[in-house]
């Protein structure tokens, strides 16, 4: 990757990082390090991860490719605890936000239809600055400013200024269907490719400004047509590529505007709140309180943040909501409330999706006679769908035995059925595949999936939008299952979709009683619950492997995966996959994969750093992870073999989209398992361990599991203590609120 380093002479001293989103308090900011458009201050938030990680690239360039994958959105700085420092390997390329929601500008629910509308009439959201009155009491839990933005939301509740960019609470009564049902939104579509003026005049603003003359292409295709010269009125909109950090846009405004860029800017204010907004959405946020926001704008030396961030909102560039805290209280009594600060683009998928779930939680009135077939494994799975629209299953490895009972069940009663999960499996589709029409049964006259049963495995890994899109899909009528092991890493994109529907307990739950057999399964079955068992293993089907360092631990993996499993187990090399936290460190992905290419398969790396035969993972948007082998490479780029579907990745994208895999991390291996695997646990990896991951990564074993430990009691304390990080979403007040509307309406 390319790094401009002229661009720091440029700039002054950065301002201090912003607190972690995922941090209720702010913390103390540490001194900055020297630098400007081309350095970063010593700390920036940690929501940014290297290579195809969900952040930004290089903390010595303002980006690098803004297509760079986001396998992980959710290892943070945690994972890049195990490297040796920041790293440069592509930026972020998950593009959070706006656009998503207005791909394909389909009808999704009359909220949406009414938040189009009102685009229009954003214009008048100016007079607020002229009309801002002082503090109003609100809020029995709020005070200060928090406070004083709460009464701006009621304010517009009330009438006394104009709602087109506001939401109120959750919706009390469910949304009308669209009378014509359009074909629903695909998944984000990319943004069309710039033209060559505009990329050269982006080119020239970027010059002035002493920036990379690599950003020219992603700059235009972020900011559109018009890029050059709403880049060189406001600077700040560097940060819509991904890959920028605040720093860095410091420093290309004070080459533009000299000493007019002062912290205070408003067009800085409005950039900053939408870039925290995008890296929280990395972190699978959908939206952030508004005091966290606040203290983030604060750290970052805007001087007034409440201000700012009222500006925000009352220019449309972000969207507030409310949201009850507690249950109802007493007529006359003050309902205390959150306040939460959102990207368009993540609030009308949260209310799309919220509107077709509780459409299939509402659909049947009466149970279908299935009781002949309601047999077996899945029997109590098949009663609950025989009377629900929608309905959530969670379960280990072994209880995807029900789910398929149902499919199974269901084609035999003549119904159409579809089975989709996270990755390639026998009998399914990719949900990205179903969406796309790659693959599935296609779609309706009405843009609708030809099926009257739906189950989606690995439903922990439905991001907001992805949902969003598979929920729209699904035609009134037809039931939808939800099926997953909420035990295991979230989502690589923003929200909490299976947790949320399980919170909300807006239709029937079955928990699976089926174990995961083995020693394995009972290993993994105690992390679980927090604990780290020692299981009986007669055939070493456990094996613990302690070491003493990194280099040690990267010795034994090799000889694990090259010699000592497929000699004891008669698994084949390619069927044993090693897992660690990170990809950096010295015992990360890159390490490893380098000592297992050197034994595995040498070569000169000719093909960018790959030769015919090697072990990849190409990673062709965020959250996706495929694995193939490299095939060849000529003028078009790297030809690779995935499951026997050839897949060719322009040179130019090499580089970000493409990794070794020998070695890979848990959030990509997440949804797939194999017959062994060696976990790779490097004492420089103790930071990084959670419940989650350990339960992740353990569980993709089939038959035999190795870890290679060199953490002592961290990974007992991670699995004991270390709960997941919490995400901030809307989306289970939203659904209780629909579908207990819909309850309380007469028949």
């Amino acid at each position: 990757m390319s790094t401009d380093r002229e661009a720091a002479q440029a700039a002054e001293a950065a301002p201090p990082p912003a607190p972690d989103p995922d941090e209720a308090q702010p913390r103390p900011a540490e001194d900055p390090a020297p630098g400007g458009a081309g350095t970063t201050g010593a700390a920036e938030p940690p929501a940014a991860e290297d290579g195809d990680g969900s952040g930004v690239a290089d903390d010595t360039a303002i980006g690098a490719d803004s297509d760079a994958a986001a396998a992980e959105a959710e290892e943070g700085a945690a994972e890049e605890g195990t490297a040796d420092g920041p790293e440069a390997e592509g930026g972020a390329g998950a593009q959070g936000g706006d656009g998503a929601g207005e791909a394909g500008k389909p009808v999704l629910s009359e909220a949406a239809a009414e938040l189009a509308a009102q685009k229009v009439e954003r214009e008048r959201i100016a007079r607020r600055r002229a009309e801002r009155q002082g503090p109003v009491d609100a809020g029995a839990k709020l005070s200060g400013k928090a406070a004083d933005l709460l009464a701006a939301v009621r304010a517009v509740e009330s009438g006394e200024k104009p709602s087109p960019v506001y939401f109120d609470e959750a919706p009390v009564a469910p949304r009308r269907a669209p009378e014509a049902p359009a074909a629903p939104r695909p998944a984000r579509t990319a943004a069309p490719a710039p033209t060559a003026a505009g990329v050269e005049g982006v080119r020239a603003v970027l010059a002035r400004g002493g920036a990379p003359e690599a950003l020219a292409v992603p700059a235009a295709t972020a900011l559109g047509e018009d890029a050059a010269e709403r880049l060189a009125e406001d600077p700040w909109q560097l940060l819509a590529v991904a890959g920028v950090r605040p720093t860095q846009a410091d420093g290309f405004a004070r080459a533009l505007l000299g000493q007019d860029a002062g912290p205070g800017d408003e067009r800085r204010a409005a950039a900053l709140v939408g870039w925290l907004l995008e890296q929280a959405a990395l972190k699978g946020h959908t939206a952030l309180e508004a005091p966290t926001l606040e203290a983030a704008l604060a750290q970052y030396g805007v001087p007034d943040p409440a201000e700012s961030l009222e500006q925000a909102i009352g220019e449309g560039a972000v969207l507030v909501f409310q949201e009850p805290l507690g249950p109802p209280v007493a007529e006359g009594e003050e309902q205390p409330v959150r306040v939460l600060v959102g990207l368009e683009g993540y609030a009308l998928a949260e209310e799309s999706l919220a509107d077709g779930l509780a459409r299939l939680a509402n659909t049947f009135n009466d149970p279908a006679d299935w009781e002949k077939a309601a047999t077996g494994p899945g029997a109590e799975l098949i009663r609950a769908a025989s009377g629900h629209g929608l309905v959530t299953h969670t379960g280990g490895e072994a209880a995807r035995a029900e789910p398929l009972a149902l499919l199974a069940a269901a084609r035999d009663l003549g119904l159409r059925v579809c089975l989709a999960a996270h990755t390639p499996a026998h009998g399914a589709v990719t949900a990205r595949d179903l969406l796309s029409g790659a693959a599935g049964p296609g779609r309706d006259a009405d843009g609708q999936f030809a099926v009257d049963l739906l189950v989606v495995l690995d439903a922990p890994q439905l991001d907001v939008e992805t949902a969003a899109a598979l929920v729209e899909s699904v035609p009134d009528g037809a039931r939808l299952v939800l099926s997953g092991d909420p035990g295991v890493l979230g989502s690589a994109g923003p929200g909490r979709v299976f947790a949320d529907v399980l919170a909300a307990r807006a239709c029937p739950q079955l928990v699976s009683r089926t174990p995961d057999p083995g020693p394995v399964g009972e290993l993994v079955s105690g992390v679980g619950v927090g604990e780290l068992n020692q299981v009986d293993a007669p055939g070493k089907e456990v094996v613990i492997v302690p070491v003493r360092d990194a280099g040690e631990a990267v010795h034994r993996c090799v000889q694990l995966v090259a010699e000592s499993v497929p000699r004891a187990f008669g698994i084949p090399v390619d069927a044993v996959q090693v897992i660690t936290p990170g990809h950096g460190g010295s015992a990360g992905t890159r390490a490893l994969n380098a000592a297992l290419k050197e034994r595995l398969n040498p070569g000169p790396g000719r093909f960018g750093g790959f030769d015919p035969g090697d072990r990849v993972v190409h990673v062709p948007s965020p959250g996706r992870a495929v694995p193939a082998r490299v095939v060849s490479a000529d003028a078009q780029g790297l030809h690779l073999d995935a499951a026997g579907a050839r897949i060719v990745v322009p040179k130019e994208q090499v580089e970000s989209r493409v990794r070794h895999g020998w070695a890979v991390t848990a959030h990509q291996a997440v949804g797939a398992r194999w017959p062994a695997v060696v976990v790779v646990l490097p004492g420089d990896a103790a930071q990084a361990l959670s419940r989650d991951w350990v339960y992740t990564a353990f569980g993709r074993a089939e038959r035999h599991l190795s870890v290679v430990h060199g953490v002592d009691q961290a990974l007992p304390r991670a699995v004991a203590e270390v709960l997941p990080k919490p995400r901030t979403t809307r989306l289970t007040g939203l659904l209780r609120a629909l579908v207990a509307a819909a309850q309380d309406q007469p028949e």
